[in-house]
């Protein structure tokens, strides 16, 4: 591909180009449990509300109208903190409850037989399960970021993982990076996030 040909199409895939770098950028900063995750996941959902609906990724693209919402509730969780009697303190990560992950888990399967439901009789969508599988776990697995849960990031991999080969099929060729990318962080993220819940529970401890 020459330079004419690359900026012609980065011209015609400047929103879906955008979107992975601000993409990319959101998952490292939440690894880091910086603030400013939620600011760059606001700007990339609104983005890919866009590309998945030209794609006919269409609960990819209602799950992109989710991601603002909770994009607003992840940040007035982490930025609210806990109260303590110290005073407030940053939320904490946690791991998740027996009983809650039992819940979550049955919330992510009915939704996904029922996003696959809705795709299969209502839409043209080309990969009705993949799409209703991935929607319906990134659904669960987000409000569980917000609430700094441990194991969402082991849903992440898989969701991830999965996410990518379906945008391979499709020749979203920079979300797929974006894909590979967040798929390694993810198993990066639960490493950092286990290793600073073990500290600070050392500290309780100290």
């Amino acid at each position: 591909m020459n330079s004419s040909m690359l900026f012609e199409w980065l011209l015609s895939n400047w929103v879906e180009v955008l979107g992975t770098i601000l993409g990319i950028s959101y998952v490292f900063l939440s690894i880091k449990q910086n603030l400013l995750t939620w600011l760059l996941g606001f700007l990339t959902s609104a983005l890919y509300i866009y590309v998945f609906f030209v794609s006919k990724f269409y609960a990819d693209m209602a799950l992109q109208f989710y991601y603002v919402w909770v994009s607003i509730y992840g940040w007035l969780l982490w930025s609210g903190g806990i109260k303590t009697s110290q005073g407030r303190k940053p939320l904490p990560v946690r791991k998740v409850r027996r009983k809650q992950f039992l819940v979550l888990m049955g919330i992510a399967l009915g939704l996904s037989f029922f996003i696959y439901f809705i795709l299969k009789n209502y839409t043209d969508s080309p990969v009705p399960a993949g799409d209703a599988f991935t929607t319906a776990f990134s659904i669960v697995a987000t409000w569980m970021l917000a609430r700094k849960i441990l194991e969402h990031w082991l849903i992440w991999i898989v969701v991830n993982s999965t996410s990518l080969m379906l945008y391979v099929y499709k020749g979203l060729y920079p979300t797929s990076i974006m894909f590979v990318i967040y798929t390694i962080a993810a198993v990066w993220g639960y490493i950092e996030w286990k290793k600073d819940m073990q500290r600070k529970d050392e500290q309780q401890t100290v």
